[in-house]
């Protein structure tokens, strides 16, 4: 059985620009406007979608109408959510330190980046028995996670992986293995 995955970061939010630990924002206005004149998409069997607002209306500004699942939701970043970046490396320098090298460090009282991983595998393995092709709007983190998964990179690489709002990933599955389709 084969299943096509087509991946979709949402749209940019004020907290991507103010590079925040994101809280449940909505997309900037451009970022709406941006998702409604991107290329039509295939059409898919299956459309999910992160629960966050600016998932959800990056499925809106597409058209698409998607179902919601808790296993595409981003990292959950603990008590960090909605402080920016900068202020916790000057607070919390060997704590921001620590979750950026330590792929099963959670100092922030969130996710780590392993069970986030671990979280999206499942879900990837999950719908590569269902076959098909499914197009899921996540957020980059999450994106991430599913690309080092494919790609059986050590978690390291999770900060190597760029993916920006709106950005568009694909993936196959043969039932057996997941692959990078570029």
């Amino acid at each position: 059985m084969n299943t096509r995955l087509t991946w979709i970061c949402h749209g940019a939010t004020a907290a991507s620009r103010k590079a925040l630990f994101p809280l449940d924002e909505p997309l900037e206005d451009k970022a709406a406007e941006e998702a409604g004149r991107m290329a039509a998409l295939p059409c898919a069997d299956r459309i999910v979608t992160s629960p966050a607002l600016r998932a959800r209306q990056t499925a809106q500004a597409l058209r698409l109408q998607a179902e919601t699942t808790q296993a595409l939701r981003d990292c959950d970043h603990g008590r960090w959510a909605g402080r920016p970046i900068t202020a916790i490396g000057a607070e919390e320098p060997d704590d921001l330190m620590a979750w950026m090298s330590d792929p099963e460090a959670a100092p922030h009282g969130g996710e780590s980046f392993f069970d986030l991983q671990r979280r999206v595998a499942g879900w990837m393995d999950e719908q590569s028995l269902l076959a098909g092709h499914v197009i899921a709007i996540s957020h980059a983190a999450v994106i991430r996670a599913a690309v080092a998964h494919v790609l059986q990179s050590p978690l390291s690489s999770f900060w190597l992986i760029d993916v920006e709002p709106l950005a568009v990933i694909r993936m196959t599955s043969n039932g057996q293995r997941w692959s990078l389709r570029l």
